[in-house]
């Protein structure tokens, strides 16, 4: 509603100085004794007028249905037929207005002006003045129209994108754990019934943070230290995992799920069951940024390898490039046989 105060505001501003120009274009004698007269009020008014009508038109009217369809010859007779109008439309009233006046100052009026086509010239500028004002304002605004549409619909594809990367991030991450847990249940383990209610932890936060855009970073990092708890239910004791939490964590803000495909591929294939292995995850925080780090050793190990489907990295990197544009840093590397992540993600 405030928008479209200003805009009636700027219109209104606008042509209040505007129809004073056919005042000061209007062909008038500067004597001491010279008073306006009706005609000449009458004159003011109907140009102005018809100024006024001419602009909407050609905004609202003329440009949507001629010139932006692509009929330029119509519309350009259009307009060379409003402009003789308004020509004669003054050559007329001039003529009621040099009747009412005296003869001397008919013959001054010659005297300073002897050009006859003296008021052709300066109508005809008015008009063409108001005509590109019109025109240019309705371009761009036709421009500004089309360049939001398209954001508009740019904004839907990311949001539906988000949308389908997460549907498949979620069945990927439930399935690797319902792994888990039926491996727990063939044993019949007494760490199953825990296991269960960690899954369901997990999988509440998955079905009702992950609708938003962002959240808590204590959510995420609370899901990772449940999820990591999870995996170490199937796991040896030659297995060593850290999970390092530093820095100022209330306030800050992260988009859900976006950290848990490192730590789901180090458990993946980080794990041995025969050798030492050590997994390291770390979490540091700063004013303006958010720093991930996941190390695992690299094992060689086709267990499970058959069953890799890459989806949960590839659609992290996909993610983090429509959710932090210009704004994260990404490495991956192999170092001294470990597999090292680095993410930084700045607000």
């Amino acid at each position: 509603m405030n928008k479209r105060l200003l805009t009636i505001t700027v219109h209104v501003a606008a042509w209040a100085c505007f129809f004073l120009l056919p005042i000061l274009f209007s062909p008038r004698p500067r004597d001491a004794d010279f008073q306006f007269s009706d005609a000449m009020i009458l004159r003011f008014i109907c140009i102005d007028a018809y100024l006024l009508i001419f602009y909407y038109s050609n905004t609202m009217v003329l440009i949507p249905q001629l010139l932006t369809k692509k009929k330029w010859l119509w519309y350009s007779l259009t307009i060379i037929a409003l402009l003789i109008i308004f020509l004669f439309i003054n050559r007329l009233l001039d003529d009621i207005i040099r009747a009412e006046m005296p003869e001397r100052i008919k013959l001054r009026m010659q005297r300073r002006r002897p050009s006859y086509f003296y008021p052709f010239t300066a109508s005809t500028a008015v008009f063409f003045l108001v005509f590109t004002v019109s025109t240019c304002s309705r371009v761009i605004q036709e421009w500004l129209g089309i360049e939001r549409k398209k954001q508009e619909i740019e904004n839907e594809k990311l949001a539906t994108e988000l949308s389908f990367l997460k549907t498949q991030i979620n069945p990927h991450f439930l399935f690797n754990t319902l792994n888990n847990i039926y491996s727990l249940a063939l044993v019949k383990s007494e760490a199953t019934a825990d296991a269960v209610l960690k899954l369901s932890s997990i999988m509440r936060y998955v079905l009702s943070e992950t609708k938003h855009d962002s959240v808590a970073l204590d959510k995420e990092i609370q899901f990772i230290q449940h999820y990591i708890e999870l995996q170490k239910v199937r796991l040896t004791d030659k297995v060593k995992i850290e999970f390092v939490v530093e820095g100022q964590t209330e306030g800050k803000q992260i988009a859900p799920l976006i950290l848990i495909p490192f730590v789901e591929n180090a458990f993946k294939y980080g794990v041995s069951t025969k050798e030492m292995s050590r997994l390291l995850f770390e979490i540091k925080t700063q004013p303006h940024s958010i720093l991930f780090t996941s190390k695992n050793d690299i094992i060689t190990n086709d267990k499970g390898n058959e069953n890799n489907t890459g989806i949960g990295l590839k659609n992290t990197k996909r993610r983090l490039e429509l959710l932090y544009p210009d704004t994260h840093q990404l490495t991956v590397n192999e170092e001294n046989k470990q597999f090292i992540v680095h993410l930084i993600l700045q607000k």
